[in-house]
């Protein structure tokens, strides 16, 4: 680029998009406005005292009582790295269960800390099979860890947390549980199921500003660290040395924190104590069966069966005979829509509908459907327009907003 040329570069000012794919999520005009309040010093009291604040609602969302539960200062990726850097010496085996493309990272995180990663495979689009984790931990049951994703962003499948973790509580093993896609959405129970190391996205149900992780570590994690016989290769995150930042007592520096991005994440957690966890859960159940209706009036067939479906995160296959890249890029050139495409083998055969947080609301499915049903019917297929629409309005009218929310499983 020549110094000529920067003179042609002015203020970016970005489209105003409905989000309705894997991630991020729309933001809440509270949230955006927490981000703009006075930037002020790490160790500020007052910065501090917020940092307390932040702990005791991830505690709510997470449903623990973990003295070491925080955001990290970084994406969903680096609280998954954080927990396989601290909890994962040379020579460890771990049983890493891979049912999509981020049970894959876990595998590329246990190898470049120096340990043996012993994979349970399951077909993308289905659940960790418990049985499948049970066989391999009698097979190699000095396993120190079993690592799964409780909800696969990349299909939109929900395994069942609660059992795989009473599994590797048989055999003595700690767990660490990729959450991104599923806190808040639906129920994450860290204390009641058992989990150890369980880390999150704040720009996904929690409707956040892309990049924290909220994280949490059980006692058993925090002593196993406490004790290594070898150093934490990251010292950015380095629990031991975390400790002394995110504890309870005589704060040290660390590292400065993303003031104003945890400004937002205090707020969105505000909300979320405001609306109520399983207000929340409810929320993004009723928007999906109204969503569900409309897509499978167009004639569109989910990857997941619906036993372990997620609400947020909807996979469904690509209608037959039409381009499916050419529908993702009509949604967002023409209608400012943007859905997700499939990952992996699953590229070019399946959408993916995120509604998760802030875009978890009727105006966003009702709006997706009427730009679907148009897009369709421009391509050449054969549809009834409008259709889709009043089967998703029927699903609303069927649960109403003072609905109790559906027992989900874990």
């Amino acid at each position: 680029m020549s110094i000529q040329s920067y003179s042609d570069i002015s203020s970016f000012y970005p489209p105003q998009r409905t989000l309705m794919g894997p991630g991020p999520s729309e933001i809440h005009p509270r949230v955006f406005s927490a981000m703009g309040r006075p930037t002020i010093g790490y160790l500020d009291p007052v910065f501090v005292d917020m940092m307390e604040e932040l702990k005791e609602l991830l505690r709510y969302a997470f449903q623990t009582k973990n003295a070491m539960t925080f955001p990290v200062s970084g994406p969903g990726s680096v609280g998954m790295e954080m927990c396989f850097v601290n909890m994962v010496s040379p020579g460890d085996k771990v049983i890493v269960c891979r049912n999509g493309v981020f049970g894959g990272r876990m595998i590329e995180n246990v190898e470049r800390c120096g340990g043996t990663a012993i994979v349970v495979e399951d077909p993308m689009g289905k659940p960790v099979d418990p049985e499948k984790v049970r066989e391999a931990f009698k097979k190699h049951p000095d396993t120190k860890i079993l690592a799964f994703v409780h909800a696969e962003t990349s299909t939109g499948v929900r395994s069942d947390a609660k059992t795989l973790a009473a599994i590797a509580q048989e055999y003595g093993a700690l767990t660490i549980v990729d959450t991104v896609t599923s806190l808040i959405g639906v129920p994450v129970l860290v204390d009641e199921w058992g989990l150890d190391a369980v880390y999150s996205g704040s720009q996904k149900c929690l409707s956040c500003t892309p990049g924290l992780s909220p994280i949490t570590f059980s006692d058993r994690v925090i002593e196993l660290v406490k004790n290594r016989k070898h150093k934490v290769q990251s010292w950015f995150m380095d629990l031991n040395l975390l400790l002394g930042y995110w504890g309870e007592s005589n704060r040290t520096y660390h590292h400065t924190a993303p003031t104003n991005s945890l400004y937002s994440l205090h707020e969105a957690l505000v909300m979320l104590r405001d609306e109520g966890l399983e207000a929340s859960w409810a929320r993004h159940r009723r928007n999906h069966l109204a969503l569900k209706a409309g897509l499978e009036t167009l004639g569109l067939s989910y990857l997941v069966d619906e036993e372990y479906r997620l609400p947020q995160m909807n996979a469904v296959y690509v209608m037959p005979g039409i381009d499916e890249k050419e529908v993702r890029h009509r949604l967002l050139e023409e209608m400012n829509i943007e859905i997700g495409a499939g990952l992996g083998p699953l590229a070019g055969k399946i959408w993916r509908f995120g509604i998760m947080g802030y875009s978890c609301k009727m105006e966003n499915v009702m709006l997706c459907l009427c730009a679907l049903e148009s897009v369709f019917d421009n391509m050449g297929a054969k549809i009834e327009i409008g259709a889709a629409e009043a089967a998703a309005y029927h699903a609303y009218a069927a649960r109403p907003l003072n609905n109790k929310p559906l027992k989900t499983a874990a």
